[in-house]
């Protein structure tokens, strides 16, 4: 392969590297990690991997030093970066928020006063201050920004999964940001070469076969011939379900990829149209 045809990917280091390692295996695509662990290897040929910061793989994909890597949206909107969005996975799920001690909020709203705002999210923050017309100063924090109130700030900007920390420090959300997730970009240089293009575009269809499949569950049952019509207006598939004939004529046999999330619902009810036999399996790849 023509070396300049490497695709150079990056992995995130930390939160949200076990979410994406995990999806990469899951559409057959092993991560090695040797002795240089921030190095690993692909089992699928043709990529060179690094680990890196969230922050710093937004940076190397403007930059065009990376072509395609993993890192949730409050980083590329805290960069300002004009990067070419392949994937959303849903993965590690947060809220960007404004956040600060219950006992200086005055009716749930900020007081009308000088205030220091913290934060990793610089411009972020600043925006949201201009925004706001609040009168702030900023403070940028490197991590736990959580402790810096009431000595050292009187509100923050940080990303929430639970609010549980939030909670646990004694702090109350009073604004909304942003909505963050890991995301799969690629750099527009990239994206601007053909071949490179062709293969990420498979790379990517890799991926979302797998979330796609997550998100369903294979439905079999047996049911008489009487039934049937009753059991497909019911059942909820992809396209259409597909039927057999049991042997013998005995009945019919129905199979569908359906909603996981319909399946409480379903199993109750397709039980009471007459269905017999019913089976859930798991799915692992769905390509359309």
């Amino acid at each position: 392969m023509n070396p300049n045809q490497t695709i150079h990917l990056a992995i995130p280091k930390g939160r949200m590297e076990s979410g994406v390692t995990n999806l990469l295996a899951d559409a057959g695509i092993e991560v090695h990690v040797g002795l240089r662990g921030y190095r690993p290897v692909l089992s699928q040929p043709g990529f060179e991997v690094k680990l890196l910061k969230p922050q710093n793989i937004v940076e190397m994909l403007a930059a065009g030093s990376r072509d395609i890597g993993f890192a949730g949206t409050d980083w590329v909107a805290e960069k300002q970066t004009e990067l070419v969005e392949l994937l959303d996975t849903g993965l590690d799920p947060v809220r960007i928020v404004a956040a600060a001690p219950e006992g200086i909020l005055d009716g749930g709203r900020l007081p009308e006063r000088p205030l220091v705002v913290a934060s990793e999210y610089e411009r972020l923050a600043r925006r949201w201050i201009a925004s706001n017309r609040l009168d702030a100063s900023f403070v940028h924090s490197y991590g736990a920004t959580e402790v810096f109130p009431p000595e050292d700030a009187d509100v923050i900007i940080d990303n929430s999964a639970t609010g549980e920390t939030l909670a646990a420090n004694g702090l109350i959300v009073v604004d909304e940001l942003l909505a963050s997730s890991t995301r799969l970009y690629a750099s527009r240089e990239a994206c601007a070469d053909p071949e490179k293009k062709g293969r990420i575009d498979g790379f990517v269809l890799s991926l979302t076969s797998v979330l796609e499949a997550r998100k369903r569950a294979m439905l079999e049952l047996n049911v008489s011939l009487e039934d049937l019509d009753a059991m497909i207006a019911t059942l909820p598939s992809m396209r259409e379900p597909t039927v057999a004939m049991l042997h013998g004529g005995a009945g019919m046999a129905v199979k569908a990829a359906v909603p996981r999330s319909d399946l409480p619902r379903l199993i109750p009810l397709l039980k009471g149209l007459g269905a017999s036999d019913i089976v859930v399996s798991t799915l692992e790849q769905i390509v359309p």
